[in-house]
């Protein structure tokens, strides 16, 4: 796992919950899994899908009701991020606020990370 003891791995803003909630109640889900997949113009894109079970890996984190189950190969790459839901006149959907993206490409669909030995190295500075 790439933890740190006392701190959850992303964080859910109040819209959403209300949207995780939603969709484990109308899917019968266990949950919301996020993961990341290579693919797009900046190299890496965002998976989610409803999950009807826990894998024994996933890091999960349960905010209000909302559950959410990370992939394991995606949570270094998550961590310290903050997903959000906007609703907007032409398309609604969750945004990832994420602190560990050093590059996206224009459309937003697709981002860079900052490489695996950095984002080890930040991760044992803030565990102290």
């Amino acid at each position: 796992m790439f933890a740190i003891p006392g701190k959850q791995a992303v964080n859910l803003t109040p819209a959403a919950v209300r949207q995780i909630s939603s969709l484990m109640e109308r899917e019968g889900a266990a949950g919301l899994r996020i993961g990341v997949k290579k693919g797009g113009c900046a190299g890496m894109e965002y998976t989610m899908e409803t999950a009807e079970t826990q894998d024994d890996h996933d890091e999960v984190v349960e905010q209000d009701g909302a559950r959410v189950l990370i992939a394991p190969m995606a949570q270094m790459f998550l961590f310290g991020t903050e997903i959000h839901y906007e609703t907007g006149l032409i398309e609604s959907g969750f945004k990832f606020r994420n602190p560990n993206v050093v590059d996206a490409c224009g459309c937003g669909e697709s981002i860079k990370f900052k490489d695996v030995e950095t984002l080890d190295a930040e991760r044992r500075a803030a565990a102290g």
